[in-house]
């Protein structure tokens, strides 16, 4: 760093760098960040272009530790990532024919989890499955291991988005690899008619999908909320309506959407503060012409 300085070392040891890679910023857990380190200093992986790292191969086989949907116990299984055939799947026996579950490369997320799975090299993977979102928890011992895993992902939606996007430039593909999520954490909530009382839950904001869980590591969510734009009519309020009654939590928050109002409840000031902000940010973000789909879709829900 002395003799050299930050942009030569960088112009150095980045020069190959795929632009699929994950590149961690101090936010990151701390896996993400080491392997980085290692894998730019130690295996010096971006400096030689002859040699192709195992991410980058478009096909990937091997064996993860997956958390039980029902028993909540990890238990070790085979997954393949196929950019040929767009999809990760993984099979319940090793010398199984059909797959446990089809994830398409096209909705395919991951993003790492540590202190919710309860593992430094957790990983939480989502997919749509019918239109709803379903995830699955995975670690393996081995922090490359699992590293590698999670941009192979990112190579696959890189390349599928090439191919769906012929004149996007990689800047504008890269955002949309994997994405973390906005804000995570408990709220309580009462349901469309207001009167059976509030329930605390595991929210998550996803995108423009809120989505709740009654446990953080549930395979489904028991319901999602799409959050549109202030263009089209959503909103976010502080506190509840007069009338409200059930909520153990004092601090209200009101979604209102074109159909109806979300009642939701924070155990602090903090927690409202913070879930309002992210709320507004959605909101005062112009939907995109694919998400107008998506709200059609959560409108016909039953």
């Amino acid at each position: 760093m002395a003799s050299n300085g930050n942009n030569v070392a960088k112009a150095k040891y980045e020069s190959k760098m795929p632009p699929f890679y994950y590149k961690p910023t101090y936010l990151d857990c701390q896996l993400l960040r080491e392997q980085w380190i290692r894998a730019k200093y130690e295996r010096k992986e971006f400096i030689h272009s002859e040699k192709q790292e195992p991410y980058s191969a478009g096909y990937r086989e091997g064996f993860l530790w997956k958390r039980g949907r029902d028993n909540g116990q990890f238990l070790s299984r085979k997954f393949v990532l196929s950019e040929r055939e767009g999809a990760l799947k993984y099979f319940n026996k090793n010398d199984a024919k059909e797959p446990k579950a089809i994830m398409k490369i096209e909705h395919l997320n991951a993003t790492f989890q540590p202190a919710k799975i309860g593992n430094p090299h957790g990983l939480q993977i989502t997919y749509l499955k019918d239109n709803s979102t379903r995830n699955i928890f995975v670690y393996h011992e081995d922090g490359k291991e699992i590293v590698d895993w999670f941009n192979a992902i990112r190579a696959a939606r890189f390349h599928y988005l090439q191919v769906a996007f012929p004149g996007a430039s990689d800047s504008d593909l890269v955002p949309k690899l994997s994405r973390n999520y906005l804000k995570e954490g408990y709220m309580e909530k009462t349901g469309p008619k207001q009167t059976e009382g509030f329930k605390k839950r595991w929210f998550t904001m996803d995108d423009r999908r809120l989505m709740y869980f009654k446990d953080p590591l549930d395979a489904f969510a028991r319901g999602e909320v799409f959050i549109g734009s202030k263009e089209n009519s959503y909103k976010v309020l502080e506190g509840l309506p007069p009338s409200t009654q059930g909520n153990h939590w004092q601090h209200g928050i009101t979604i209102v959407t074109p159909d109806r109002k979300f009642l939701f409840a924070c155990e602090t000031e903090d927690d409202q503060l913070e879930w309002i902000t992210t709320f507004q940010k959605v909101i005062s973000r112009p939907m995109l012409p694919q998400e107008y789909a998506v709200e059609a879709h959560f409108k016909h829900k039953p």
